[in-house]
């Protein structure tokens, strides 16, 4: 059994991790994520695809630790997580995008000023998906979603 602190990289691309997954065997679902508050998926699907971005920032940029966080602000800041949900829309299958409209239409407190409502909405139900591709210990189709929006060129980030 593998553990997260045997990170593995991609066999096909080597520049993305395969899954990250701290402490728990590697491939297993510790929840039924279809159960969880859609906001329960965003909170650690957040968390998910920011190591996503700082493991693919650390592994293609020679950028200091202050270039690297600047750099990673925004990749993960609502607007760019938007965008990434544009890009990668059409090639989500029907129960992926069931569980970004539940995330997506969750009931959120408040919006950062900085961002719009429909795209803090968006980041969010981008944000529940990868938490429950993650709890649902579906590593390869979660690692093949973050290779699509953060492949070289086209990684998205905020204007």
């Amino acid at each position: 059994m593998k553990y997260a602190n045997e990170l593995t990289k991609s066999s096909q691309s080597g520049d993305l991790i395969e899954v990250v997954r701290l402490g728990l065997p590697i491939g297993e679902a510790i929840k039924d994520p279809t159960q969880l508050a859609p906001l329960s998926l965003a909170y650690i699907g957040d968390t998910v695809y920011d190591l996503f971005v700082r493991t693919m920032l650390l592994d293609s940029t020679t950028l200091t630790v202050h270039g690297l966080h600047q750099r990673a602000a925004k990749l993960v800041c609502a607007k760019a997580q938007a965008a990434a949900f544009r890009r990668i829309e059409p090639m989500l299958t029907e129960s992926e995008l069931s569980v970004f409209r539940r995330g997506r239409n969750a009931h959120i407190g408040t919006v950062p000023k900085s961002t719009s409502i429909m795209e803090y909405r968006t980041a969010t139900g981008l944000e529940a998906l990868i938490g429950c591709l993650y709890l649902s210990g579906e590593n390869g189709r979660l690692g093949e979603i973050m290779k699509m929006i953060l492949s070289d060129g086209h990684a998205p980030e905020a204007e």
